[in-house]
């Protein structure tokens, strides 16, 4: 098989294999879920072949019809498998959380489909694809957000709909002001038009840019993220941490990093945007007593992170929003699943009627605190080593108050999320108080999936320089003009 079409498959097999997996629960259930995993791990195994060529610095592009639809190129292939690989922990963790609860075929089936979209929009060569796929993961998160059915669990997943397919409605809009100004869909051609007429117009950035925050649940579009805890934890860690929220930064570091020219005032404007969602969701994460909406809140302060490295515009902070993709979706998809374990066993969710679990949930407390350690850029774990880049390539950009502001979003971080260790982990038990005695450990599948995740977290900044290398080379691949 030709590498072109190994990028295919690669997003064909999972998109088209998702289909199939209502079938094989009708048949057998273990099968279902086995098949949901290789197929991901089957994606996953195609992108590791392809980065073997893509990282001796050829590009790998798919045409059918003469039409380009597929390109990879090394920033493509870092955040799939960025996504494949947490999309493959989370399917596993599911193994054992979503196994008592109703419509297990369709969560597979969504879930699966999702991450092939995922992929679908990652690889696109042009603007239409990637507004296509962009509204095939909305629909799909539609879904799984309202996968329990209640009727405020739907209000929310509707919310988090129409948000967000409005805000891509705007982002569609900026294509065909592109499209009319350049004639083209296509990113490389774009590319090329741009180097030699300058930048794209600021209406159409700024339309653009209002997709990519509803997406990235940036403030004051971020309400919808917080809501969204009311899906399945796995299912939140797949949209808060691993996939979803990440399509909208990997979208700007697509186009306005590596494709499109913009004015310079973007580059102002963008990090203080950025700066004011990190502030106020922290500080929402403070005073908040719902454990997954603190992690979510979490999320949204930690997108700013990357959205300012991005923005900067330079290589330090570009390299550190890119590693900072990688070890943002490790660490926070732990927490989430660490906050899915917890009420799972709890059955509740408010830390005010928590404490002491360590004593009987001994792995999941030590994950929790090791996740924690690299959110809020505790050296040596991996967020150090990313947070430190993004600041210090924002101060390099000449923007220190923006800097400093992200200063003291980080000594929040370190704030809520100790506040929400001690509250759940720490203490007496208030289980205890109630006769119901003190929660135990969850199921092996689900206990494994969070110490994995827990050692990456480790791992991922003990062993960074070959990721940092990477990210290195793929943003002198995108600033190349």
């Amino acid at each position: 098989m030709t590498v072109e079409y190994l990028l295919f498959c690669l997003v064909a097999v999972p998109f088209f294999g998702s289909l199939f997996l209502p079938v094989l629960g009708k048949i057998n259930e273990r099968l279902r879920n086995i098949a949901a995993l290789a197929l991901m791990l089957c994606s996953l195994g195609m992108s590791c072949a392809l980065l073997q060529v893509i990282a001796s610095d050829q590009n790998v592009v798919f045409t059918m019809g003469g039409v380009t639809l597929f390109y990879a190129d090394k920033l493509a292939i870092f955040m799939a498998l960025v996504s494949q690989s947490l999309g493959s922990i989370i399917i596993l963790y599911s193994f054992g959380y979503i196994k008592n609860y109703e419509h297990r075929n369709e969560y597979y089936f969504m879930v699966v489909l999702f991450l092939a979209a995922m992929m679908g929009l990652i690889f696109s060569s042009n603007l239409l694809w990637i507004y296509f796929f962009w509204e095939i993961t909305a629909i799909v998160c539609w879904r799984l957000i309202g996968f329990f059915r209640e009727k405020e669990y739907v209000l929310r997943a509707d919310k988090a709909f129409f948000i967000t397919v409005f805000g891509a409605l705007m982002m569609l809009c900026g294509f065909l002001m592109i499209y009319s100004r350049t004639g083209t869909f296509d990113m490389q051609e774009i590319k090329a038009w741009c180097a030699i007429n300058g930048s794209i117009p600021d209406l159409a950035v700024m339309f653009i840019l209002f997709g990519i925050l509803s997406k990235s649940a940036t403030l004051p579009l971020h309400t919808w993220l917080a809501d969204a805890g009311v899906a399945p934890s796995p299912v939140t860690a797949l949209l808060h941490a691993a996939v979803l929220v990440k399509i909208g930064v990997y979208v700007f570091a697509r186009l306005f990093v590596a494709t499109f020219t913009i004015n310079e005032i973007w580059h102002e404007v963008v990090p203080w945007i950025a700066a004011a969602s990190a502030i106020v969701s922290a500080c929402a994460a403070l005073v908040e007593n719902d454990i997954k909406r603190i992690v979510a809140y979490s999320t949204v302060s930690q997108l700013a992170f990357i959205l300012l490295g991005l923005a900067t515009g330079n290589n330090t902070g570009i390299v550190g929003g890119l590693l900072y993709i990688l070890m943002h979706g490790i660490a926070k998809a732990g927490l989430f699943l660490c906050a899915g374990v917890v009420e799972h066993e709890t059955h509740n969710k408010d830390i005010r009627k928590m404490g002491g679990l360590i004593k009987t949930m001994p792995i999941t407390a030590v994950s929790f605190a090791l996740c924690a350690f690299s959110v809020m850029g505790i050296p040596p774990f991996g967020g150090f080593f990313s947070k430190y880049m993004v600041i210090t390539g924002t101060i390099d950009s000449g923007q220190i108050a923006v800097g400093l502001t992200f200063v003291a979003g980080a000594f929040l971080t370190l704030a809520y999320l100790l506040r929400a260790f001690a509250r759940v982990f720490l203490g007496v038990s208030r289980a205890a108080d109630d006769g119901h005695g003190l929660p135990r450990e969850g199921s092996p599948v689900m206990v494994f999936s969070v110490a994995l995740l827990a050692a990456l977290s480790l791992l991922s900044g003990v062993l960074i320089q070959p990721s940092f290398q990477f990210a290195q080379s793929a943003v002198q691949q995108m600033l190349s003009r």
